[in-house]
């Protein structure tokens, strides 16, 4: 789940998703888009429980679904069977087949990239909207520019004022600070293929489902390694490394952070119900 601007973000949803949301003080109230990267089990099996109870416990406003187009006619079947009607609406939009902008809304967009897997799968870019350029006051006032016209400067403007003088921006103006991002590597094979659409995220989600050791199963099952997974965050320049999606072969997950830590060693390897800030 991605929080950001009063906004809950959800990025797959695996079995017993709604359990681990109660248990963790998660609400679906904020939640108004659900992305799913491929229709794997562990990545949507939850969603079938959570779309029931929204509806069981009063949801009205429209939840917006980004997932694989045969997705829909699952959901449908499961309505149809049980007789079910929710008393929302769903908005089903199928994933292109090509990288693109998903979701554009006030404060954050969402994009897509595909990865590598063995079926159709999806990687997420969130990205936080800037809030323009940083106003100088002092400036402003010198400069004599009304207080109405200072959102036009936070978007780049001049000011011109009544004799035809123009004060550029930049002597009212700093950069702005640059807007977060978080990129969600789902389930993949390790492939520089969307390097370019997650280069300088501030935080990265990659799967490490095994350790350099079993790089063969990796290799086979279109999976990554904790090694594979550092390696794609340095050469996208990521400012941070989060490790998830452990082969439950291994009782332990040192190794992971000491794999991945030798190539990138802003790493950490995540564990359920612990909080990441951007």
């Amino acid at each position: 789940m991605v929080s950001l601007n009063g906004q809950d973000i959800m990025l797959d949803c695996g079995e017993s998703t709604q359990i681990q949301m109660s248990r963790y003080g998660m609400r679906w109230r904020h939640m108004d888009h659900i992305f799913i990267s491929h229709l794997h089990g562990d990545h949507y099996f939850g969603l079938f429980g959570l779309i029931t109870t929204m509806s069981l416990q009063g949801r009205t406003n429209p939840l917006h679904l980004h997932a694989p187009a045969p997705l829909e006619g699952l959901i449908n079947a499961l309505l149809s069977v049980a007789a079910s009607v929710l008393c929302y609406e769903i908005k089903f939009y199928p994933l292109p087949e090509a990288a693109g902008l998903l979701v554009d809304e006030k404060f954050f967009t969402v994009s897509c990239f595909p990865v590598e897997h063995r079926i159709p799968c999806y990687g997420f870019l969130v990205t936080e909207k800037t809030r323009g350029r940083k106003l100088l006051p002092e400036k402003c006032l010198e400069y004599g520019i009304p207080a109405y016209f200072y959102d036009r400067l936070k978007k780049g403007e001049d000011y011109e004022t009544k004799t035809g003088e123009i004060i550029k921006n930049e002597w009212v103006t700093l950069d702005g600070p640059k807007p977060s991002s978080y990129a969600y590597c789902a389930d993949t094979i390790y492939t520089e293929s969307f390097l370019e659409y997650i280069q300088g995220v501030d935080i990265m989600y990659h799967e490490s489902t095994y350790l350099e050791s079993d790089l063969d199963k990796a290799t086979a099952r279109f999976h990554s390694t904790a090694a594979q997974a550092a390696a794609i965050a340095k050469k996208a320049g990521a400012g941070q490394l989060l490790l998830g999606h452990y082969s439950s072969r291994y009782r332990e997950l040192d190794g992971f952070q000491k794999e991945a830590a030798a190539i990138f060693p802003n790493v950490q390897v995540t564990v359920e119900g612990i909080t990441y800030e951007v």
